[in-house]
């Protein structure tokens, strides 16, 4: 199995929606990705399979893999959102490399921080597996 990686790169919104779904065990909506990303996002990455192995040759694209979303204030604060991988490519590497390359991306960009918050069962994979830092934070459910 290979992945690609790619920072910004194109994606359907019902990709993302299907992605989004699996991830949060949720029926599929119909949000419109791409308009949101681009309007409020530094960026993105997308992770996708080989397209021959995807069975997408045609569409010049291999299926979608995963998926993060890298949203900022524009100055110096950046904030992983939405960090997402196919039950099928998990734990092969796939999301720690998202996160390797939305982070080298962020700091490219002049970003002085990257923030991300997360349920407690995935702490070892953003504190042990891609570096980040246990900070004290608030949170207000709205």
């Amino acid at each position: 199995m290979t992945i690609t990686f790619e920072w910004r790169g194109a994606f359907g919104n019902t990709e993302v929606n299907a992605l989004h779904a699996e991830g949060f065990q949720h029926p599929p909506l119909d949000d419109d990705w791409w308009a949101q990303v681009n309007r409020h996002s530094l960026g993105w990455v997308c992770a996708r399979q080989d397209g021959a192995a995807a069975g997408r040759e045609a569409a010049g694209l291999g299926a979608l893999a995963g998926f993060v979303n890298v949203a900022w204030d524009g100055g110096v604060h950046a904030f992983l959102l939405d960090t997402l991988v196919t039950a099928r490519h998990r734990r092969h590497g796939v999301a720690t490399r998202l996160v390797a390359i939305a982070t080298q991306e962020a700091r490219a960009a002049g970003c002085e921080w990257l923030h991300v918050d997360f349920e407690d069962h995935l702490r070892g994979f953003y504190l042990d597996a891609c570096g980040f830092a246990p900070t004290n934070a608030g949170l207000i459910a709205l």
